[in-house]
């Protein structure tokens, strides 16, 4: 229900208004009376609906008051907080009608204390960025199968253990060099950057790792100096950047050649599992061992051509044994005489010429026969056209409407020359045409009628 109007102290006082009434009233206040302001605290019972929504309490040591911050705001944060957290919000003072709590709709949130060097980072990345140090095209991917790998971070952190830890779980045969340096504190960048440039010098590893555990924006402050940026931009070695959580990220990160979400995810993106690296080389191993049995298949098939070409002595001298004799033979015949070679062709000449001789008396009687047989099928083929012929004239003749017309009928046409078949269809003084067996004649309708079917 919609009040319309805004309450004045003579109308609360002279109605009785509904639950409804009275806290819609007392929201229109409170939206008018408190402007969108800034406020402190802690926040505690948090809560991220399905929707995206974020309900949460922000409370002080005096005092606690609900909010909540809608999906589209809470997208912008950067950042989930948790329980614990110190933040500052900019919100509207409201009422939440249907109970009746008063609660801040948030519009912005940071983490307390922090604006300033938000805006510091924001700005720092700006120019860097404006100048190229993040650019993805001068970024280098790290050699997938290191043979050492360098860790820059404090002896202290758990950060390290956790590289060592992933490392020896993932390739033990990776030799890994530490680069001590603080994480933390006032001169943290400038020992972190000198780390840097001591492994660049000494080339001895092929990977950079710079790591650090979670903490505050202020824990991690050292990694968003300009001049460590400026550093890992310069590295020749390349550098992998894990810092903090998941959500947190830092100059170092952009500057580097590859982010890590954390220290742990560093050491596995620096190289690649032993176990990938044992099934590759099996799997060449393998291919290998394929491809050499396969030219030692094809040597031996070539080896088993070879050896069917190759002829025994007994059998040389056989072969030859056969050509011998096969010339001998051929001499033989050719030191006949001209005159008994011409007898032997002749009689070939005669044998050939008595086979091709033609048989003059069969061929005739064959003749006569097939004279005979041809006639006897013309003088029947002359005969069936005869009686087809004879049948098809009797069928016309009982076609001829001529016939018809001369047995008394005649064929009457409109003045359109269309055949009247039906009485029914004519009229009075209506002209006919009759076509007669001899001549036609002109008719006029006296009358007509149609007969009735049986």
């Amino acid at each position: 229900m919609t009040i319309g109007f805004a309450f004045t102290q003579d109308d609360l006082a002279g109605r009785i208004l509904s639950v409804g009434q009275l806290n819609q009233a007392v929201g229109q206040l409170l939206e008018r009376s408190i402007p969108l302001v800034w406020v402190r605290g802690e926040v505690s019972n948090f809560t991220q609906a399905a929707s995206g929504h974020w309900y949460f309490t922000l409370k002080d040591e005096r005092a606690g008051v609900r909010a909540v911050m809608f999906r589209g705001r809470a997208q912008a944060v950067g950042f989930v907080p948790r329980a614990g957290d110190r933040v500052e919000l900019r919100a509207r003072v409201s009422l939440y009608e249907p109970r009746g709590d008063f609660q801040l709709q948030v519009e912005a949130m940071r983490r307390a204390g922090l604006g300033d060097l938000y805006e510091a980072f924001l700005r720092l990345k700006e120019k860097l960025a404006a100048e190229g140090l993040f650019d993805p095209a001068r970024k280098r991917v790290p050699p997938p199968l290191p043979r050492r790998i360098g860790v820059i971070t404090s002896l202290q952190a758990a950060a390290l253990r956790d590289v060592l830890s992933a490392l020896a779980r993932r390739a033990p045969h990776v030799e890994v060099i530490v680069y001590p340096a603080p994480v933390q504190g006032a001169d943290a960048a400038g020992r972190l950057a000198a780390a840097l440039a001591l492994a660049n010098r000494r080339r001895e590893v092929d990977t950079l790792l710079l790591v650090r555990g979670g903490g505050s924006i202020e824990d991690l402050w050292s990694f968003n100096d300009e001049a460590l940026a400026r550093a890992i931009a310069a590295s020749e070695l390349p550098v992998v950047c894990g810092v903090g959580h998941e959500t947190d990220f830092t100059i170092a990160d952009f500057a580097a050649d590859l982010r890590a979400p954390t220290p742990t995810a560093a050491a596995e993106l620096a190289c690649a599992p032993r176990s990938e690296w044992l099934a590759r080389v099996q799997g060449a191993a393998a291919s290998l061992l394929r491809a050499q049995q396969r030219r030692l298949e094809r040597g031996a098939q070539r080896v088993d051509r070879l050896a069917a070409r190759l002829v025994s002595p007994a059998q040389r001298l056989a072969h030859r044994r056969d050509q011998l004799q096969a010339l001998a033979r051929r001499l033989a015949a050719a030191s006949l005489s001209p005159l008994e070679r011409r007898r032997a062709r002749l009689g070939l000449l005669r044998a050939r010429l008595a086979h091709r001789t033609p048989d003059l008396p069969r061929a005739a009687e064959r003749t006569q026969r097939q004279s005979h047989a041809l006639a006897q099928a013309m003088r029947r083929s002359l005969a069936a056209g005869q009686s087809r012929l004879q049948a098809a004239q009797a069928r016309l003749r009982a076609l001829d409407p001529q016939l018809t017309l001369g047995r008394g009928y005649a064929i009457v046409r409109d003045a359109e020359g269309a055949i009247v078949r039906d009485a029914g269809s004519l009229a009075p003084g209506q002209p006919l045409s009759l076509r007669l067996a001899r001549g036609q004649a002109q008719a006029r309708v006296e009358s007509a009628s149609r007969d009735d079917p049986a």
